[in-house]
């Protein structure tokens, strides 16, 4: 058990439900910059060093809080969590589609899941931590940032920033599957975008002078396709795709992305030199463009990863349940700061269910254990 006081499941709850009712789509910097305010005001309030960032490219701002310096007992390398307050839903989600509601153990609301709880939990922690003058082993930076849901691009040198000069990084993102698992791995993550041009005819009468990219893009989507290995970890997802203006015309273009899923670096390096090898000048008299590349490196599990979560099943057993643990094809921003080197734990957040979808809930019940076992970890882990 933590020393600090984090209270009961139903004060959290209802604490989580103001959180959950700020909507803030990624879209929206200004949605999302009011539920920092919110946070950056309760922070300061009880003493923490904080930094805001502003937000730039359209995206929101991020937030750094610090625990005061000579606040924690030693002086190493702190203790990074970060989480991520932005969702993949839009304005209106929670008047129409997922309003916050509880069902028997189960809270709904848009975002409440993926990653809300986890984003509070790390947010609550620390305010508690302050509040009550439990001193950590390491010093707390916490960051909370509003891009994740679209690949960090404007947050991820900041979260690669501090994970280096941390001796630990803490990711509550949402506990994993029905066993309620802590991740240990996660797949790397890629994306391509491939645009195939050809040459317009009438598909009639001037058939031989067309080149149509429709018919260039389906042998590529099928060769892509190939590059799926289910027991290697690999998965390729051709999704959308276009092509083509009416059916009597030969089409002029044609493109689809593409998603990738890796379990190595290794294999992130092969899967992207094949794919990129398929651009150029084509059979079809046709030509292939192709952009893009990796997205999130493997989180790939470590011994470092592996002895954070040692210690993290043994604060859960000593608060009462078990804690498995789990590798999962979805990126994070843990993929970062694993692939610099730096031991990193996933899967920190509440269990539930429904990530990006219309049944999105945790079981709420559990809000307050697995916050406990998340603020044991930022008060015991120290540099070794």
């Amino acid at each position: 058990m933590p020393e600090t006081k984090i209270g009961t499941s139903e004060t959290l709850l209802e604490e989580l439900r103001g959180w959950v009712e700020l909507e803030t789509p990624t879209t929206d910097p200004a949605a999302i910059n009011r539920l920092i305010d919110k946070a950056e005001a309760e922070l300061r309030a009880v003493g923490a060093v904080v930094e805001r960032i502003p937000g730039r490219d359209g995206f929101g701002d991020q937030l750094m809080a610090k625990t005061p310096e000579g606040f924690a007992k030693g002086n190493g390398k702190p203790v990074l969590v970060s989480g991520h307050l932005d969702t993949v839903w839009d304005h209106g989600t929670l008047e129409k589609t997922i309003p916050f509601r509880v069902e028997g153990e189960k809270a709904f609301g848009p975002g409440i899941y993926d990653m809300k709880a986890g984003s509070f939990f790390a947010f609550h922690a620390l305010r508690e931590m302050l509040r009550q003058k439990v001193r950590p082993m390491s010093p707390i930076t916490l960051l909370l940032t509003s891009d994740e849901e679209v690949g960090s691009p404007t947050s991820r040198a900041l979260i690669e920033r501090e994970a280096l000069a941390s001796c630990a990084v803490l990711i509550p993102e949402p506990a994993g599957g029905p066993d309620k698992c802590a991740v240990t791995a996660r797949k790397g993550v890629g994306r391509f975008v491939v645009t195939a041009r050809g040459v317009s005819a009438h598909a009639g009468g001037n058939w031989p002078d067309g080149a149509s990219a429709v018919v260039t893009l389906a042998r590529l989507i099928t060769q892509i396709h190939a590059l799926v290995d289910l027991p290697g970890g690999t998965t390729t997802n051709c999704a959308p795709v276009w092509g083509g203006t009416r059916p009597n015309v030969i089409a002029a273009e044609a493109g689809c992305e593409v998603d990738f899923r890796v379990a190595t670096a290794a294999d992130g390096a092969r899967i992207e030199a094949a794919i990129k090898a398929m651009a150029g000048p084509q059979p079809e008299g046709t030509t292939v463009e192709i952009t893009g590349g990796m997205n999130r490196p493997p989180l790939e599990e470590g011994p470092g990863n592996l002895a954070l979560y040692a210690k993290a099943r043994a604060i859960a057993a000593g608060i009462g349940y078990d804690l498995p643990k789990q590798h999962r094809g979805g990126g994070s921003d843990g993929n970062f700061t694993a692939a610099l080197g730096i031991p990193t734990l996933d899967g920190l957040g509440c269990s539930g269910a429904g990530a990006h979808a219309i049944f999105e809930h945790v079981l709420w019940r559990e809000l307050a254990p697995r916050c406990e076992t998340l603020c044991g970890l930022m008060e015991t882990l120290s540099e070794v």
